[in-house]
């Protein structure tokens, strides 16, 4: 299969050094796949789209269904990400947004987004998935003074038109709610979302799909599809899958050429993450900070961070560009150096825990949640640009639906397949160009 990266960012038997792995319970048994068989829908990807599409498939349709993970399930971005349940998706904001679709459709938009959180929140309680949940809401820091004053006219925009109530926070009030620093000039708190273990959380939808009826097989990646009888036939090593309908729920991890339809529509992102130790109270009082509300800056090529249960602080940056031994490396120090600048009174604790995962971002920087042109039968959900716990979990249900027959109302912004990249073999050098324009603007 080709792919975007070195062979280093999708190798599945290698452990995901993350700080989820260590503390999340046993994965659930998914063996590989053997032999041929047959179901009424092949979904590809077990991470949150594709377990939450195959339990609406077997609970809500009754319609037999068969997940494939090239690795274990939640092995890629679902274990991987900070754990923030929130609103989110797309790159556009909200000005581009209603220039391109208008404002009755950014606000059917804005819905979504709310509903897939609360997706979420009824899988934790549907399931009984204990996922570490904590906090109300987020919090966006300014980077800049400029930043601040177009924050809370963003604000008051989303309370006025979208029913998105929030708290403005002035600098001076930032250590009043345990957001001190010395990198902030005030923040927004938006009054939706929580953060959870991510992984805990893929684990415990594995669970629900497995009791719900769902043959789940792990270390079965779909090497080939092909239109076959009516059908679609789903290749793995040494077996396959004939079903009627296919879903593709791999999003950044997807293959370029399986199938080359929805590939190189496509453009991963890493994203890092580090975790401390635990801090003391008195060191968190020493750096001002002592809230758990997830958190994350203005910046294009934004920083996201929050205070675990246990006291460890999760700091996570965009912009990483290869998965090469020295440029994650390279990365991790940076990475470290970002958090030492925002975060100075904890530039001597010790960092624990390293990792990276691949985002997927679309040429038309939003999602896409449909079927899959000139492939009758095929479906797909994708391109949630970092912001996949809730988005992914309520596309998965969405497309499920659509799979059954159903037509779910959604905004026209979910609907628009991807364009293709021009010149898609190039999108590593449109990856750096991007970077480099992201850092200047985010420096002004």
């Amino acid at each position: 299969m080709k792919r975007l990266f070195e062979s280093a960012a999708y190798d599945t038997a290698a452990a995901v050094p993350s700080l989820w792995e260590e503390t999340a319970p046993p994965a659930p048994e998914t063996p590989p796949l053997e032999g041929d068989i047959q179901a009424d829908v092949a979904v590809i990807g077990a991470g949150y789209t594709g377990l939450n599409a195959a339990l609406q498939l077997a609970e809500e349709h009754h319609l037999s269904c068969v997940v494939l993970e090239a690795g274990r399930p939640g092995w890629g971005a679902s274990g991987r990400n900070g754990g923030f349940a929130c609103l989110g998706g797309a790159l556009l904001d909200r000005a581009q947004e209603i220039a391109r679709y208008g404002l009755e459709e950014t606000a059917r938009h804005r819905a979504l987004q709310k509903a897939a959180v609360a997706r979420v929140a009824d899988n934790l309680s549907r399931y009984d998935i204990d996922a570490d949940t904590h906090s109300e809401g987020e919090l966006e820091l300014a980077h800049t003074p400029r930043a601040f004053t177009h924050m809370v006219e963003e604000a008051a925009f989303a309370e006025r038109h979208f029913g998105l109530s929030s708290q403005v926070i002035p600098p001076d009030g930032l250590a009043e709610i345990g957001a001190g620093g010395h990198a902030f000039h005030g923040g927004v708190r938006l009054k939706c979302g929580f953060a959870l273990h991510p992984l805990k959380y893929a684990r415990g939808l594995v669970r629900a799909a497995l009791a719900a009826g769902v043959a789940i097989h792990g270390d079965s990646p779909a090497t080939d599809i092909r239109a076959e009888g009516g059908a679609w036939r789903v290749t793995t090593p040494g077996s396959a899958v004939r079903a009627r309908q296919v879903i593709f729920a791999t999003n950044g991890y997807a293959p370029d050429d399986v199938p080359p339809r929805l590939g190189l529509r496509t453009l991963p992102l890493f994203s890092s993450i580090m975790v401390t130790r635990p801090l003391n109270r008195d060191e968190m009082q020493a750096q001002g900070w002592t809230t758990d509300l997830m958190a994350f800056d203005s910046r294009i090529l934004l920083h996201y961070f929050r205070l675990l249960p246990d006291g460890r602080f999760l700091f996570g940056r965009r912009g990483a560009l290869s998965a090469e031994a020295r440029a994650v490396e390279r990365v991790r120090l940076d990475v470290r150096r970002a958090f030492e600048r925002m975060f100075p009174s904890w530039r001597d604790v010790e960092t624990t825990h390293f990792w990276s995962g691949l985002i997927c971002m679309t040429r038309n920087r939003h999602p896409y949640i449909g079927p899959v042109p000139d492939m009758p039968g095929a479906f797909a959900a994708f391109g949630y640009h970092g912001n996949g716990v809730a988005m992914a979990s309520e596309a998965g249900r969405m497309i499920a639906d659509m799979t059954a027959g159903k037509t779910p109302d959604l905004p026209r912004i979910v609907t628009e397949f991807p364009r293709e990249f021009p010149l898609p073999g190039l999108r590593r050098l449109y990856l750096r160009a991007a970077t480099m324009q992201y850092a200047i603007r985010d420096a002004l």
